[in-house]
């Protein structure tokens, strides 16, 4: 089934409509590659510029690493410096890393001698126009899917096209129509997305406000935005599989199939409250309380005189309040110790609104017997000073084909890799 799929997005089966954010012919001729693309055509792009993974700037994004503690055993080094650095997906094939960043531009990261170092570092299909082109995943069998800011596209054998600048494409979503045009906004925009055992893709649609008005609420529930969309690997039989969700920006699917996920908090109700969340969907349909709740048990002011769905679901886990965790991964490796294995990495942003700041970490969420979470606990951390000084800001973690750690970094524009020595 799935190459059929795989063919019918490489014979073209969706026109994208015009990209927006630059001068109107430029726009059409983004369009037209990309139709070339879809066509398997050539666009005579040229490639992109390398970047540069040596020098001041690797220097100095090294010197900080020096200042980040570890469990024992642990180390910390550069993997590649890449600018805006935000969701990662880790190539099936041959582990070569896809990174998507907030901007127009998803980098490709390539160890050619397996040094576990990056040797480099260019932007992918160059001649497509992206907005911000944050959620990238991968299916078993190596098709990318990239989800902007309001488009999904998918790149059959990305592992295998990167180092060309054309590069085979095709349009799950065409622009406008994963959200609502008119409901674009600059905030909550960062999507995020997974590929199920079901075959389907998840795709987390954040909203754009603090908290949404009621008038919204409707439209939200409607078209999943404020909660979590799957689509067939086409791009077809959309529907809403969760709602309740403020604003997902890290998701992953645990061994027994089902899908876990981060909820940033509701911003304003003070430095200690509310706190975040990390969730688990068991089953299509789920409420998972917001804007009834703006983090945990937290009643939101604007929402406080309502009665919240009895059938909300409550998190997992509450974490720290305003700390901004993002990107979460299960680890199922084999090279870290025993105790981790099935527990979850969360990267923490950092707070932006805090008297007092905290975040920017990695933690670790040990799970039990049972399934539940038994712990959180800081696992790597340091990026903020003492001072409030950010190091760094880390967004996104993924597990190597080696069983290492990956840690991206949209601030310093870095890729670190965590590996056990021991």
């Amino acid at each position: 089934m799935r190459s059929l799929i795989i063919a019918a997005l490489l014979a073209g089966v969706a026109a994208p409509a015009l990209a927006q954010g630059v001068a109107p012919a430029e726009t059409k001729a983004k369009a037209d590659d990309l139709q070339k693309l879809e066509g398997m055509h050539s666009t005579n792009t040229q490639a992109a510029p390398e970047i540069p993974q040596t020098g001041r700037r690797a220097d100095a994004i090294r010197k900080n690493l020096s200042k980040i503690k570890l469990p024992d055993g642990f180390k910390i080094d550069l993997y590649a410096v890449v600018p805006d650095a935000r969701a990662i997906a880790v190539g099936p094939n041959a582990g070569v890393l896809f990174v998507g960043t907030r901007k127009s531009k998803i980098y490709t990261v390539t160890d050619r001698d397996k040094d576990r170092v990056a040797d480099e570092v260019r932007a992918f299909a160059p001649g497509i126009e992206f907005k911000i082109p944050n959620g990238v995943c991968f299916s078993k069998d190596g098709v990318l899917t990239v989800v902007e800011q309001n488009r999904v596209l998918a790149f059959p054998a990305a592992e295998f096209f990167y180092e060309n600048p054309d590069v085979a494409a095709g349009v799950l979503i065409k622009q406008g129509d994963l959200i609502p045009a008119a409901e674009e906004s600059f905030n909550h925009t960062a999507r995020v997305c997974r590929v199920g055992a079901d075959g389907k893709t998840y795709i987390a649609l954040g909203q754009p406000y603090n908290v949404p008005p009621a008038e919204k609420m409707d439209l939200y529930k409607k078209v999943g935005i404020g909660g979590i969309i799957r689509i067939d690997a086409d791009g077809k039989n959309r529907e809403v599989y969760a709602t309740g969700i403020r604003n997902s920006v890290g998701m992953d699917f645990n061994t027994d199939k089902t899908l876990w996920f981060t909820d940033n908090q509701v911003d304003g109700m003070g430095d200690d409250k509310p706190p975040g969340e990390l969730n688990h969907a068991t089953k299509a349909g789920e409420n998972f309380g917001f804007p009834w709740f703006g983090g945990g048990a937290v009643r939101t002011v604007e929402y406080k005189d309502q009665t919240p769905p009895a059938d909300a679901v409550a998190p997992m886990a509450e974490l720290p309040p305003h700390a901004a965790d993002l990107g979460m991964t299960f680890y199922n490796g084999k090279q870290f110790p025993a105790s981790y294995k099935g527990g979850i990495f969360i990267a923490e942003h950092g707070s932006w609104n805090r008297t007092q700041p905290i975040g920017a970490r990695v933690m670790f969420a040990k799970l039990g017997a049972d399934g539940k979470v038994e712990s959180v606990k800081p696992f790597a951390e340091g990026w903020l000073t003492g001072d409030g000084e950010y190091l760094g800001r880390p967004v996104d973690v993924a597990v190597m084909l080696d069983g290492s750690l990956l840690v991206s970094d949209d601030s310093a524009g870095a890729i670190y890799r965590i590996s056990y020595e021991k």
